[in-house]
């Protein structure tokens, strides 16, 4: 390929429209007069490398990169502040994308500029190890962002832009040139941008303008070290082209390995699958809820929370949705992970802790971010979330569930995984009378939330049916039955009112809740009974916004702000609806919260009631999950229903008349 030079360019040009960007200024958000990001969430693709994560938008750039790991402060983090570092490369005439799309069977990211003058397309990608298949992936990843700019008709002059504001933008590094490479020193860390562009150099920032003919490419890798160590070596335009192909094929061999699910909305249930998967920390087997911070719950809220760690109720539930859409192997992992970063809490009586870091950590404590202003101004930026220190006893039916549902991939139990699951389950006897702040992490006083008493009679029910795995011993099993019982009598005496017609957010209230609809889908009553399809009917009539999406609940929390609707609670009422034999109801469900994946397949958490738009932190974990367990109980359910109403024209009818 052609080496290209650019001549240097002004340091703070105007930056090109980015496509399909949406601008609100309806919501006041506290920050409003400050320099914010205005690129709606739908309109950013997802990089990860099993370790770090990336954002870039349709315009081109990479807005959020937070390397090595995904809790790390992010490299740039324009996503949240218009001074918080980008990295920019696009037509310079601000040319709209004409295509945006991922690679087959991976998380290669391709866009594609018409210009007048000829076609541009870009590849990114987080660079996996070279040797990295199936199974492995992720293992030697080198943490590098890679970006290929290649014309591949007529002529294109590219902008390209490098802002590097490490820190959540506290640093602004000086630059400087070295052989094939731009070297970024500041703070803790030393960024090489590998490239052989001839650019501008200002304060903190490199641009070029580059002319390019068919046939030449732009090659630029991005690796990061400590500031205390020899800086990465500067890598050539045909390795950085090598590597990204190498990137290609172990997305695509991991893929063939494990995209075995058949039903409604197979391929954004086989892309689920490899978000989730994107969302898993390769050295731990841990599952981060989403790799962003403080992407606001609706539009002007100060709803802003860090999703960068393991919530150990999300994570045991997304492994659920790995098994349905991709890989079971990484339940040993991440159960040995629990029992690691867990380790002693419930042997010394203690609450077995709701979210760790994703290497283990517990102490996770949240502080603000002041000098950012927030996406759309919406702040506060947090980092850490003070919900690690809640008590949410729910969290031991969700990992015996878990445990249930992969109970064959797993295999015969080590003792130490053994040892936590019979202490868990031990945990939920102990603690389901007490009150808690529930699965939505409430910040107002305790209570004895419907959801949480529900999945302690998970937690013990899920035991009894692993008892010759677990071996906790036959006066253990005695007391696991008696208290089984003792739940279940409970939540249907105080969990059930008269007055709603339905199963209510907790004991003595006639107020809803969309995670009461887990009563229908773990199995605790049959699913024809009244009080099922009673409750399933007073969630949907009562919790529906106008657009068909769920509210997780409605009245006040004792959080400020507005919060949208809860595409994970939408999922639950298909699913729902799917296991009670509803399936045409469920389908019609299903497709409606579907519709609201980006253009690229992704779910954030919510959808804003006002503007339809996605909003909360993304992609979230929750959200595909949901979509992948909804699809595969309608599937189940519509398959039930093609066996119990045989086609006459089928073989099976003629032998029948045959007999």
């Amino acid at each position: 390929m052609s080496s290209l030079q650019g001549g240097g360019e002004s340091e703070t040009p105007s930056a090109p429209e980015v496509a399909g960007s949406v601008r609100s200024t309806s919501h006041a958000c506290p920050n409003r007069d400050r320099p914010m990001s205005d690129v709606a969430v739908d309109q950013h693709a997802f990089l990860s490398d099993r370790g770090a994560a990336g954002l870039v938008t349709t315009g081109g750039s990479v807005d959020w990169l937070c390397v090595p790991r995904f809790d790390s402060p992010p490299v740039f983090g324009r996503l949240l502040d218009l001074d918080a570092g980008h990295f920019q490369i696009a037509p310079a005439d601000g040319g709209l994308a004409t295509s945006w799309r991922y690679r087959p069977m991976g998380l290669v990211l391709e866009t594609t500029w018409e210009t007048p003058g000829g076609t541009l397309v870009l590849c990114d990608a987080l660079a996996l190890g070279s040797h990295d298949r199936g199974h492995g992936l992720g293992q030697t990843s080198p943490g590098v962002l890679l970006r290929v700019a290649r014309c591949v008709r007529g002529n294109v002059t590219v902008r390209v832009e490098y802002a590097p504001r490490p820190e959540f933008g506290l640093v602004h590094p000086r630059l400087s040139r070295r052989a094939g490479a731009i070297v970024a020193h500041g703070g803790a860390t030393v960024l090489v941008l590998s490239t052989g562009l001839d650019m501008k150099l200002g304060a903190a920032t490199a641009t070029a303008e580059v002319h390019m003919t068919r046939g030449e490419e732009l090659c630029f890798a991005l690796a990061l070290a400590s500031a205390w160590e020899p800086p990465p070596s500067a890598w050539s335009a045909g390795k950085i082209s090598r590597r990204l192909r190498a990137t290609d094929r172990s997305w695509t061999s991991w893929s063939k390995l494990h995209q075995r699910y058949e039903g409604p909305h197979q391929a954004l249930v086989h892309h689920s699958g490899m978000v989730l998967q994107g969302l898993t920390y390769r050295k731990s087997g841990a599952l981060v809820a989403a790799c962003t911070t403080s992407l606001p719950e609706g539009l002007g809220s100060a709803r802003t929370w860090d999703y960068r760690f393991t919530w150990v109720r999300d994570a045991s539930m997304t492994l659920q949705g790995l098994w349905i859409a991709a890989c079971p192997e990484e339940a040993g992992r991440f159960f040995s992970f629990l029992a690691t970063a867990a380790s002693t809490q419930l042997d010394r009586g203690l609450d077995l802790q709701v979210m760790f870091g994703i290497e283990g950590s517990r102490d996770l404590s949240e502080h603000e971010v002041p000098h950012l202003a927030g996406w759309r101004g919406c702040g506060p930026v947090r980092v850490g979330n003070e919900a690690w220190g809640q008590r949410q006893i729910d969290v031991y039916g969700a990992i015996l569930d878990a445990a249930y549902t992969l109970r064959h991939q797993l295999g015969e139990l080590d003792v130490d995984t053994r040892t936590f699951l019979v202490a868990a389950v031990d945990a939920a006897l102990r603690h389901w009378q007490d009150d808690d702040q529930g699965i939505w992490e409430l910040r107002g006083p305790a209570r004895p939330f419907l959801h949480s008493k529900l999945m302690c009679w998970v937690a013990v029910d899920r035991g009894l049916a692993m008892i010759h795995a677990l071996q906790p011993g036959g006066e253990r099993a005695t007391l696991w039955t008696n208290a089984r019982e003792d739940l279940r009598a409970a939540i249907l005496e105080r969990g059930w009112s008269d007055r709603a017609g339905s199963f209510t957010q907790f004991f003595g209230s006639d107020e809803l809740d969309a995670s009461v609809l887990m009563v229908a889908i773990v199995g605790f009553l049959p699913s024809d009974d009244v009080r099922v399809l009673a409750t399933i009917d007073a969630v949907e009539r009562q919790l529906s916004d106008e657009r068909g999406l769920l509210y997780r609940y409605r009245g006040g929390d004792g959080l400020e702000g507005e919060e949208g609707s809860f595409l994970l609670c939408t999922f639950w009422l298909a699913q729902a609806l799917a296991m009670t034999g509803q399936s045409t109801r469920a389908r019609v469900v299903l497709d409606r919260a579907a519709s609201y994946a980006s253009g690229l397949g992704l779910f954030s958490e919510q959808v804003d009631t006002t503007t339809g738009e996605l909003v909360g932190n993304f992609p979230q974990a929750f959200s595909h999950l949901g979509l992948i367990a909804a699809a595969h109980a309608l599937a189940e359910a519509e398959q039930q229903e093609d066996a119990s109403n045989p086609d006459p024209r089928l073989p099976q009818a003629i032998e029948h008349r045959n007999q």
